[in-house]
C-alpha cells in the first residue's frame, strides 16, 4: 500500500487460558494460601509467614517451564470459538501470522484455526521476540508473594523500585521487554507495510505493544495491568491508514482493546 508505513491492520490475542492461570485461580480460593496470604499482608517477613511460603511453594510448584506450559483442559474450546468467531466479523484472512514459540501460545493458535480453518493456508512465524517476559528465578515459586517471602532483599528492592522497574533474578523488566518487542515493531514496518497482520502472544507482551505504540508510561503501564489486564483469548485491535500521523506514512490507532468473543 503506497504511503503506508505500518500494517494497515494488527490485531493481537492473548493465549488461551493455561494450566499455570488455572492454577492461579485454584490458589486463590484455597485454604492454606488464604492463610499465607493473610500473613504475608500482616508481616511478609514473620517466621509464620515463611514456613507458610513454604508450605504453599510445595504444594503449587511448576512441573513444566514458563516455555512448555499447556493449555488448561477446556481452554482448546475457547480458542476455537475466538477463531470462529473471528472470521465472522473479518472479511479477509491475514497475510501473515506470527505466534509466540511457547506451547500454550502454539496450542491456541492450532485452536484458533480449528475455529476458522481458512487460516491453515496463511504463512505462520514463530517468533521469540513475542515470548512472555523472563521472570527468571521467580518462577521455582510459582508466585511472586511467596518468592518475596522466601527472598526478603528481593521485596525491599522491587518496593523501592516499583513493579514496572523491577527485574527478577535472571529475567527482564517491562522496560527490557518493551525494547525487546520494538526489534519486533520494525520488522512490522520493514516486511509488513500495508498488510494485515495477526499476532497471538502473552499478557504483558500485550501490555507492552500497547505502551509502545501509545507511548505511555511507567504508570500508566501499571494502571493498564491492575484495571484492564489482558483476559485469555482477549482481541485488540491497532489500524492504520496512509496520510495518518505526522509523516503521513500512517499511524497505528486502537480500534478495541481486550475484546472477547466467545
Amino acid at each position: 500500500m503506497e504511503n503506508q508505513k505500518w500494517p494497515w491492520r494488527l490485531t493481537l490475542i492473548r493465549h488461551a487460558q493455561s494450566s499455570y492461570n488455572l492454577m492461579s485461580n485454584t490458589k486463590r480460593s484455597d485454604s492454606l494460601y488464604i492463610k499465607f496470604k493473610e500473613s504475608f499482608d500482616l508481616d511478609p517477613f514473620s517466621a509464620t509467614t515463611k514456613v507458610l511460603a513454604l508450605k504453599v511453594n510445595a504444594k503449587f510448584a511448576l512441573k513444566t517451564g514458563d516455555h512448555d506450559t499447556p493449555l488448561a483442559p477446556k481452554a482448546w474450546e475457547d480458542a476455537v470459538m475466538t477463531g470462529k468467531n473471528l472470521s465472522v466479523i473479518r472479511t479477509s484472512v491475514p497475510d501473515t501470522i506470527y505466534v509466540s514459540p511457547y506451547t500454550r501460545t502454539l496450542q491456541t493458535l492450532d485452536a484458533i484455526k480449528e475455529g476458522w480453518p481458512a487460516l491453515k493456508k496463511c504463512q505462520t512465524v514463530e517468533d521469540e521476540r513475542i515470548r512472555e517476559q523472563e521472570h527468571g528465578l521467580s518462577l521455582l515459586y510459582a508466585n511472586w508473594r511467596v518468592f518475596f517471602a522466601l527472598n526478603p532483599e528481593q521485596k525491599a528492592l522491587s518496593d523501592l523500585q516499583k513493579s514496572y522497574w523491577y527485574q527478577y533474578p535472571q529475567g527482564e523488566s517491562v522496560p527490557m521487554l518493551r525494547e525487546r518487542l520494538k526489534s519486533f515493531m520494525t520488522t512490522l514496518t520493514r516486511e509488513h507495510s500495508g498488510q494485515d497482520i495477526l499476532v497471538i502472544t502473552h499478557h504483558l507482551s500485550i501490555l507492552s505493544f500497547r505502551a509502545n505504540f501509545e507511548r505511555l508510561g511507567w504508570e500508566k503501564f501499571i494502571e493498564l495491568d491492575e484495571t484492564q489486564k489482558p483476559i485469555n483469548c482477549g482481541v485488540t485491535e491497532y489500524r492504520s491508514n496512509p496520510g495518518d500521523g505526522a509523516s503521513g506514512m500512517g499511524k497505528l490507532k486502537l480500534q478495541y482493546y481486550n475484546k472477547s468473543l466467545l
